[in-house]
This record gives structure tokens, C-alpha cells and sequence, in this order.
């Protein structure tokens, strides 16, 4: 187990930092210091390291969000504030799953599903913060697109947070009113 998890955190930061494409098999050996043999023992291919990434990347990434949220009244609000944190972080590099898909979703539909999976994931999430299937649809396109604006333009990525949730905000109002 712990080579499987040397070899996860290693993965995690090469593909998140340099692209999935861009990082080979031996890349990750050397940054996690498990042999080439282990790595294909604990991951037989690439896809099923990349998989496995983007699995623990979903978990880890939903628990923050959802262990943040929890600790405010605007629930809604929160969201798009830790939005703004993830934005400001250092390593900040948009979102992994949309980018997995970018580099591998048309070749891959392991990859892609669990990009989906992803998605319907958080979009759950947000269902159940809000009154109906149409307001957490519009909350998810305002968090892609606050996440794409923040990855393109960093500089502008705490501004795109809070225009997003000025946005939910007009959302969830008109759909209470």
C-alpha cells in the first residue's frame, strides 16, 4: 500500500504541474523512488495510474470543498469562497479533471468516465444546496467557468470567484422569488 501511495502523491503533482501527456512511466518512478517493476505491479498501465489519480483527486477535492462549506451559514456562498482559496494557491493549475480530459478524453474512456463522474460528483453536491436540478446545473457552469477563468488569467482568478458568486447569489434569489 505504500508504494501504491508514493506512486499516487508523485503521479498527482507531475500530471496536475506538467500535463498527463507531457510525464511518462519513468518520471514517476524517480519522483517516488519505486522501482519501475513495482510501479506496473501496483498500476499495470498508464491509463490505470491515471485513473487512479484522477479517483483520489476527486475524493480529496470533493472532502475540501465539502469539509469548508460545511462550516458556513451561506453554503452557497462558501463554495465560491473556497473557489477564491483553491485560486490563490500556489500550485494552481485549473481544474485536473477538465484538463485530464482535454489531454485524454477522446482517447481514452476510463479517463473520461471518471471525469463524468466527477462532475455529476459535484454537481450532487451542489443539488443539495440548492431548491432544484436547473439552479445546481447553473452553479456548476459558474464554478467551470470561474475555475477556467482563474487557470487562464491567474491574476484574475479571485475576481472570476467573486463574479461567480455574485452570479449563484442572483441564481438562487430568482429561483426562491
Amino acid at each position: 500500500m505504500e508504494h501504491a501511495e508514493r506512486l499516487l502523491t508523485a503521479a498527482g503533482e507531475l500530471f496536475y504541474r506538467r500535463g498527463i501527456q507531457a510525464v511518462g512511466m519513468d518520471d514517476v518512478r524517480a519522483a517516488s523512488g519505486v522501482s519501475l517493476k513495482r510501479l506496473y505491479q501496483c498500476f499495470p498501465s498508464k491509463e490505470a495510474l491515471v485513473v487512479a489519480y484522477l479517483e483520489r483527486r476527486d475524493e480529496r477535492w470533493m472532502d475540501s470543498l465539502t469539509s469548508y462549506v460545511a462550516g458556513h451559514d451561506d453554503q452557497v456562498g462558501a463554495v465560491f469562497g473556497w473557489l477564491e482559496r483553491w485560486f490563490g494557491e500556489e500550485d494552481f493549475r485549473g481544474c485536473g479533471f477538465v484538463n485530464a480530459y482535454g489531454e485524454l478524453g477522446a482517447t481514452s474512456e476510463a479517463v473520461a468516465e471518471v471525469v463524468r463522474g466527477h462532475k455529476r460528483r459535484l454537481r450532487a453536491y451542489l443539488r443539495g444546496l440548492v431548491a432544484d436540478d436547473l439552479t445546481a446545473e447553473q452553479l456548476l457552469v459558474l464554478v467551470d467557468g470561474a475555475t477556467v477563468t482563474a487557470m487562464v488569467d491567474p491574476e484574475r482568478g479571485a475576481a472570476a470567484a467573486r463574479a461567480a458568486a455574485k452570479a449563484a447569489h442572483a441564481v438562487t434569489a430568482a429561483c426562491r422569488g
